[in-house]
């Protein structure tokens, strides 16, 4: 249960016997249903999920009501809010499972814990920050500067065999796009064998 967690950290420090099993002494274990949330907008995000299983996405509602779907997660990756995690303020987000999630939680608390009693566990901090960061950075330019058909490229790139576990309106929305523009970016794709 716990050795994904562990291999996951352990791909960006180096753990021994022992810090292993302080870090899974830390991490508590829970099953969610398909619609679960993780987070809602306007609750405190007060853990970080590890999915051992299973698939969310992360989406925002807009002034007009309607869900802006910004990011996925699935097995193996880490999820949370962190502006809301660390400043404790309310999440203007939603974290919502796609699919039934086996998922390992830490809290703030004992993440602290996890940087101070781990021989390299400031520097797990500091460097998942720094790919927290570049990713965000790289979003934030790709939505400017690239075309739907580029950002859906990426999607495939970043998530390889994701759009067979989604309904295709989620893809859309995370490329920014209408359904009907995504069919016609993928014909125009298949046409060309992109894909």
């Amino acid at each position: 249960m716990y050795q994904q967690v562990i291999q996951a950290i352990e791909n960006i420090i180096p753990l021994d016997t022992a810090e292993k099993a302080f870090i899974t002494s830390l991490f508590t274990f829970k099953k969610y249903n398909k619609q679960d949330y993780f987070l809602r907008e306007g609750q405190v995000c007060r853990a970080v999920g590890f999915i051992n299983s299973g698939l969310v996405r992360y989406y925002a509602t807009d002034a007009n009501g309607e869900e802006q779907l910004y990011d996925f997660g699935k097995e193996n990756d880490f999820m949370c809010n962190y502006s809301s995690f660390l400043d404790h303020s309310p999440s203007a987000s939603n974290i919502q499972f796609m699919e039934d999630s086996e998922v390992l939680s830490i809290s703030h608390e004992d993440l602290q814990r996890l940087y101070a009693g781990v021989k390299q566990g400031e520097r797990f901090g500091r460097l998942v920050c720094e790919q927290l960061y570049v990713y965000a950075i790289k979003k934030i330019a790709s939505l400017y500067a690239d075309s739907p058909e580029q950002r859906y490229l990426q999607f495939l790139a970043d998530y390889p065999g994701l759009q067979h576990r989604i309904p295709q309106y989620y893809v859309s929305s995370f490329v920014g796009v209408k359904p009907p523009s995504l069919s016609r970016i993928r014909k125009r794709m298949a046409s060309r064998q992109i894909y």
